[in-house]
């Protein structure tokens, strides 16, 4: 799995001044309704330019959940489940979340944490015996804590290959004895997939109940998430599911669902619909306590390693002051404000859910197909609260 970041913008959609949040930093000033309207009506912008990204690109479907506080201020949908199929996409159209599957396993895993299932400085080797390093002395190093940060010390998406090409985890995990962390665990950033997916067996050793059947009762339920489910065969269970789409000479063409991925659940096998996305901004916002409590939000954000590299990207280069990683999220500061973040993008599928921390206001994007255009779209949502909070001009911004 390619890890994904808002990546390059285009120039025509740093042009727009269409998105949600041109006006955020001075809502402070309003009043709570005149606040509601001004939301509502760049809202309604945002839609328009949602649906002309997406037909400018001949994106086949899509979805996206526009949060403010407790309230969903717009949720619309756009295109067909199935380049060439009548059926179209709606707000209980399940899509695959790839690695924003991760902010669900990383919500799980601090929960119980935090009810003292096992603890952050747990070794990782007590729950999973048979994972071993080059050097055993490093094995026994690895945290669980650092599963969850891509803290490990490996270099980055380490055999990810086999995942791809459908290898169960257990035929992977052998592999790792080939090679050692190339710094100590927890003091270096490299994105895992299969690492990070061994927080199911952490999860299942520490409790008794399996991973999938953990969010089920802990999340899905109680959040309503009404057509959210964990791995292939629920996806393929749901018959209003969007088909993942490749790009070919002729466009867009629909392509089997694979299983590579789902067999690292916790890193890319959640599956959701745009409706259970608003649900989860909510919580992550802290608008269902019950479920994710103020405590455990703050540890999941707090950051456990930095990410440099994303500071030198040049869509961010004029405008993070820091990058970093807590657990299953991204940390991106701007201004006085922090962007808690994370995309997916899996074989026909992308995601993305950011919201501002300051300002508890998000956006949840779904895709049924491999198409950047979700980065222009991410990436105006938060650069339009760094027009407020830096001095880069719009001329800076479109030289870019």
């Amino acid at each position: 799995m390619r890890p994904a970041i808002l990546s390059t913008i285009v120039y025509h959609a740093r042009a727009q001044k269409t998105c949600i949040l041109l006006f955020l930093l001075m809502l402070g000033s309003l009043s709570l309704p005149a606040r509601a309207v001004e939301i509502d009506e760049r809202a309604k912008e945002f839609g328009r330019y949602f649906k002309r990204m997406m037909a400018g690109k001949s994106i086949p479907g899509g979805a996206y959940v526009i949060v403010d506080g407790n309230r969903v201020v717009a949720m619309d949908t756009y295109g067909v489940r199935v380049r060439g199929k009548s059926g179209k996409v709606d707000r209980d159209t399940v899509f695959r979340l790839a690695s924003v599957s991760k902010t669900f396993a990383a919500s799980m895993a601090t929960m119980l944490e935090h009810e003292n299932r096992f603890k952050w400085n747990d070794k990782v080797v007590n729950y999973v015996p048979d994972l071993s390093f080059k050097t055993p002395s490093l094995s026994r190093q690895l945290e669980v804590e650092h599963l969850l940060s891509h803290s490990s010390g490996l270099t980055p998406n380490a055999y990810d290959n086999y995942l791809e090409d459908n290898k169960p985890l257990s035929k992977i995990l052998p592999k790792f004895a080939n090679i050692d962390p190339r710094c100590t665990p927890g003091k270096c950033y490299g994105y895992q997939n299969v690492l990070f997916s061994l927080i199911e067996d952490v999860i299942f050793e520490a409790t008794g109940v399996s991973f999938a059947r953990q969010l089920k009762q802990r999340i899905f339920v109680p959040l309503k998430m009404q057509n959210a489910s964990v791995g292939w065969e629920s996806f393929m269970a749901s018959d209003n599911r969007a088909a993942p789409h490749i790009q070919t000479g002729s466009g867009w063409r629909p392509v089997k669902v694979e299983k590579e991925y789902y067999f690292a659940a916790p890193a890319a096998g959640v599956n959701a619909s745009i409706s259970d996305m608003a649900q989860w901004l909510k919580a992550q916002m802290g608008y269902y306590p019950k479920v994710l409590s103020p405590e455990v939000i703050a540890d999941m954000t707090t950051e456990r390693v930095t990410t440099q590299r994303h500071m030198r990207h040049r869509i961010w280069r004029d405008y993070l002051s820091h990058a970093g990683y807590g657990l299953g999220w991204r940390l991106y500061t701007i201004g006085d404000d922090r962007i808690i973040y994370h995309g997916g993008w899996v074989a026909g599928f992308r995601a993305a859910i950011a919201y501002s921390e300051k300002l508890k206001i998000g956006i949840a994007i779904l895709m049924n197909a491999e198409s950047r255009v979700i980065s222009d779209l991410t990436a105006n949502f938060v650069l339009d609260i760094t027009d407020e909070n830096t001095p880069a001009t719009a001329q800076t911004r479109g030289d870019r």
